[in-house]
């Protein structure tokens, strides 16, 4: 029976979690618990963490965590190859977010595989391509000196609160068409969702998600504007329109994926440069490797993993891997994969070109990967200009919170 996206039904698949649901077909000098995303050691310092899993752990593992087991990937080439080729490796059923089974909807584009996948995308795309996005840069640079102007007299700021995740919502909530003054409120759903890790928290903000996205979708269905809301709600799939749970799925999918990755991504840059002075003024005396410069950053900070469900039995490096298995790449370990990058730890913003995948690759990668990174170089070049050195707060201890995307939320600067 062919899957209808206008009435999607849960996925029949049952989760393995704990050593007691391992697969039979999962050897046993596989199997790890790794500690990744919760381990004390890992929360300690993952970007300490992730180039270690190359010496610690064998290339392919199978991993037992308390969220569920999965495959984990950390080569650079395993993972281009399941990101690439959503024949063996499917998106579906491959979102942690909690969802009332008896009113299911699935999270758009992400969870569709080719073809449908990229009649979603066309939705979007032209508003989110390169050419797109060069029209926010004035308006980005504009926000980031208003956000400085507000604290750079006072020798410090909460780089987070004040800098760090303001810049890339509020271009987000402009974006999207949605108001500015539920910031605030956006990032705390943000927060209980993605970094709670318990499941109770998480369903009961899916809850107020719901129902405030539901009221704006019906908004913009009587009042269109520019935003993104407006567009989807208002878009058709092969001559029809889109149906009400295509909708939702869509607009809550863009709404999870804007709200945390770029502040992540911005904390842990300024956490570096903070310590790393000679690189503030390699960035400073030469401007034009300024792109250069953003992509070896985003490659030793990316921030997120990629799930995927086995949709057909494969062999990978030796490995079987069996139809309904899970599988995770680990990207920011397979970005410090010394076979591809050498001296992988090192921030070297002249090294060879390399495929990164802080934004995932193939068909799946991140619709937002040009405006984050327009976000990432406007950061840099308007605050460099303005605050050109700058440290962490004496007695400042970074630390990292448990969820799927990774970052330091405390990190008060001096100057």
């Amino acid at each position: 029976m062919k899957f209808d996206p206008t009435n999607p039904t849960p996925p029949k698949v049952t989760r393995r979690i704990g050593m007691d649901q391992v697969p039979d077909h999962v050897p046993h000098d596989l199997i790890r618990q790794s500690g990744i995303i919760y381990g004390p050691e890992f929360l300690a310092d993952p970007y300490k963490f992730f180039p270690a899993m190359h010496d610690r752990f064998p290339p392919i593992f199978y991993d037992v965590t308390p969220f569920g087991n999965a495959w984990v990937l950390t080569k650079h080439e395993d993972a281009l190859f399941a990101l690439r080729h959503a024949e063996y490796f499917s998106t579906e059923d491959a979102t942690p977010f909690p969802r009332n089974p008896e009113d299911y909807f699935n999270f758009i584009p992400i969870e569709f595989d080719p073809p449908d996948h990229r009649k979603y995308r066309n939705i979007v795309d032209p508003y989110i391509s390169p050419k797109a996005v060069l029209g926010w840069e004035d308006r980005i640079r504009n926000l980031a000196n208003e956000l400085i102007d507000d604290f750079i007299d006072q020798g410090e700021c909460d780089f987070p609160e004040q800098f760090g995740r303001p810049l890339p919502v509020l271009v987000f909530l402009d974006l999207m068409g949605l108001p500015r003054d539920m910031c605030d409120t956006f990032v705390e759903w943000s927060v209980d969702l993605l970094h709670s890790n318990d499941r109770e928290v998480m369903a009961a903000t899916m809850a107020k998600i719901t129902e405030y996205l539901q009221g704006q979708i019906a908004e913009k269905e009587a009042n269109p504007d520019d935003g993104l809301v407006s567009k989807i709600v208002h878009a058709k799939i092969d001559d029809r329109p889109i149906s009400a749970k295509e909708k939702f799925g869509f607009v809550i999918f863009l709404f999870i994926a804007g709200l945390d990755t770029v502040f992540a991504t911005l904390n842990n840059i300024w956490n570096y440069l903070a310590e790393n002075p000679d690189k503030c003024q390699e960035i400073i005396d030469d401007p034009d490797n300024i792109n250069a410069q953003v992509e070896e950053l985003l490659r030793v900070f990316s921030v997120t993993f990629s799930g995927r469900t086995v949709k057909q039995d494969i062999e990978l490096r030796g490995v079987q891997m069996k139809k309904g298995d899970k599988v995770t790449s680990i990207l920011p370990a397979c970005n410090y994969d010394p076979d591809v990058f050498p001296d992988p730890t090192k921030v070297d913003f002249h090294r060879p070109k390399k495929i990164i995948l802080a934004f995932t690759v193939g068909v799946h990668s991140c619709m937002g990967a040009h405006l984050a990174r327009l976000e990432v170089k406007i950061a840099l070049q308007e605050w460099l200009k303005r605050i050109p050195r700058f440290k962490a707060k004496p007695g400042t201890q970074v630390e990292y919170k448990m969820g799927g995307v990774i970052g330091p939320h405390e990190l008060p600067l001096v100057w």
